[in-house]
């Protein structure tokens, strides 16, 4: 039996991994913290746990944590997770971080988007979590960086255009639309009811803190550097995410011919499915689910492609991709706890 901790396991994410954890029989939740809720059972904090998790969450430091579990979920904000993530590694640890702390492999980039980096030396160490792209290095990996939720749906959109070369890497523009739990569920003025609710806004235009975390992995699909636009907006709803991407082909590009490009580099994955012709991806078909649903038309009018791809923020954004990497690390098939059904009305 595999131990598993989660640090910040009050959050959506934290949650969400405590969820899907219970449908793993290979591991077990050992340790769960929060100093918000310490002393207080997660179930009573999550009623959707109930009778499903007998965990109290606890206020630990790290010296004390790394004894009681083998494979640690950090779900806390950027910069706290670097001052947690070493120790755990040194105490013979793995570790999943959820943070953005481990996901830029160049140190100036993240100080930049993020503030000083603390933990550099790890960063050569660190493996991007992306098992479509990067499986081999997952499983062998003792620190894996979880992808964001808008790089996992757009770097997944792209990837297989990327690598046949047939788009134009600087034309990318990539216009996400996510729900109101990508912010977390501390109170913000901004994720209240009366400012989402029958609202739709845009945020962070040309400034998202993703954006370097995309560029990096489609510079490397295509092998030299790229910048994108992005967009990302706000919809009035729980979860989810839809990002619609476009590019500029390098040549004439039929459906037929994308569809065949995308079905022979996703063959064997998963997680990953795609849409029939004329068919488009929408959030509610794989809301509480680990699928990325992708959709793409090509426009010759236009000589551009659009690509559509929908995830749940909270599973193939976060957690669920997160359970899925943990799988890898620890020699579990892949889809362990993962291959539930998405929750449909």
């Amino acid at each position: 039996m595999i131990r598993i901790g989660i640090v910040g396991a009050s959050g959506y994410t934290g949650v969400e991994l405590a969820r899907l954890l219970c449908g793993c029989p290979d591991v077990k939740l050992t340790v769960a913290t929060s100093r918000q809720y310490k002393g207080r059972k997660l179930a009573e904090v999550y009623p959707n746990l109930a009778g499903l998790v007998d965990i109290v969450c606890e206020d630990l430091q790290t010296e004390e944590l790394a004894g009681r579990a083998d494979l640690f979920f950090t779900a806390v904000p950027h910069q706290t997770a670097m001052s947690i993530v070493p120790d755990l590694l040194q105490a013979g640890k793995k570790v999943v971080d959820l943070s953005a702390d481990f996901r830029l492999h160049d140190a100036a980039v993240y100080e930049k988007w993020y503030q000083e980096h603390t933990a550099q030396e790890y960063l050569g160490e660190a493996v991007y979590g992306l098992p479509e792209l990067h499986r081999q290095q997952i499983t062998k990996a003792r620190l894996v960086a979880n992808p964001g939720c808008y790089p996992t749906s757009v770097i997944l959109g792209l990837a297989p255009l990327l690598q046949a070369g047939v788009i134009e890497p600087e034309t990318i523009i990539v216009d996400s639309k996510s729900g109101a739990s990508g912010a977390g569920r501390a109170a913000q003025t901004g994720t209240l009811f009366c400012e989402v609710t029958e609202g739709f806004k845009a945020y962070k235009v040309a400034a998202h803190r993703h954006t370097p975390e995309m560029e990096q992995e489609i510079s490397e699909l295509c092998r030299k550097p790229v910048a994108i636009s992005f967009t990302p907006h706000l919809l009035p709803m729980s979860r989810g995410i839809l990002s619609t991407i476009y590019a500029k082909t390098a040549r004439a590009l039929t459906d037929v011919e994308a569809h065949e490009m995308y079905q022979d580099f996703y063959k064997d994955e998963p997680f990953v499915r795609l849409c029939g012709p004329g068919a488009f991806p929408a959030t509610q078909f794989v809301r509480g689910s680990n699928f990325c649903d992708i959709g793409f038309k090509s426009d010759n009018r236009t000589g551009r492609i659009i690509v559509i791809s929908a995830i749940d923020n909270l599973v193939k954004g976060a957690a669920g991709q997160a359970v899925q990497n943990m799988n890898l690390m620890c020699d579990l098939p892949e889809t362990k706890g993962l291959l539930g059904v998405p929750l449909f009305p």
